[in-house]
């Protein structure tokens, strides 16, 4: 199943031109932050996947995608001119502070904002994967219009193509910086499970015990 851009499309007829898809990677992991990825598909209104580039024919939700594919889109999708995009974190820290919920609505947040900085314009309509919207208050506290419309759509990474783009752009952030806590804490090997919950990860788990960057408010890092 390929997304499309059929969401964009009823959003732009009803008069909204800038619209951003946005994406997460990392909520489920035992470790680690959680980063977001905000996508604008520049062409709006008169945005053509034909015309945009090829590549983005390629696009899937990041799940679908092996780790050399994500890569691969990744760089295409960072290098288009046709595409702008923000990425935001939450650190593990904050995520044992305000919860995994919250923390995923702070990262979208500051993709938001670190968006609308990069393409020097405000964002007037927001598509998040997911079941939630962001709350007003933290928009108004990152700069953002606090009205700003928005439409939470379950599983948009494998719908909606700047969604998807935002989900690609997510994992491969979150991997990349994955990858370089491994470096840090070598024993846990998290260049190989990017922190998620595997059998090895347990294992590991059990013998060293939690790290810095494990989060202790999950269960299975309690325990």
């Amino acid at each position: 199943m390929f997304p499309s851009f059929r969401e964009e499309q009823k959003l732009q007829k009803k008069g909204y031109k800038i619209i951003a898809g946005i994406d997460e990677a990392g909520r489920g992991a035992l470790a680690g932050p959680v980063v977001a990825a905000a996508v604008l598909l520049k062409k709006n209104p008169k945005f053509k996947i034909k015309s945009a580039g090829s590549f983005l024919k390629e696009i899937k939700d990041s799940k679908q995608l092996s780790p050399q594919k994500r890569e691969k889109l990744y760089r295409l999708l960072t290098g288009s001119v046709n595409i702008e995009w923000g990425i935001g974190r939450t650190s593990e820290r904050i995520i044992d502070k305000i919860n995994i919920l919250e923390a995923t609505k702070l990262a979208m947040t500051r993709a938001t904002r670190n968006l609308e900085k990069k393409a020097r314009r405000k964002i007037g309509f927001l598509i998040l994967d997911g079941n939630f919207t962001l709350p007003a208050e933290a928009l108004a506290k990152a700069g953002i219009n606090s009205n700003i419309p928005q439409k939470p759509i379950k599983k948009a990474d494998a719908k909606v193509l700047s969604c998807a783009c935002a989900s690609i752009l997510a994992k491969v952030t979150r991997d990349r910086l994955m990858k370089k806590e491994d470096k840090k804490y070598p024993e846990y090997k998290f260049s190989k499970h990017k922190g998620y919950g595997t059998n090895f990860h347990f294992r590991i788990l059990k013998k060293y015990g939690p790290c810095k960057i494990h989060r202790k408010s999950f269960r299975p890092v309690r325990k």
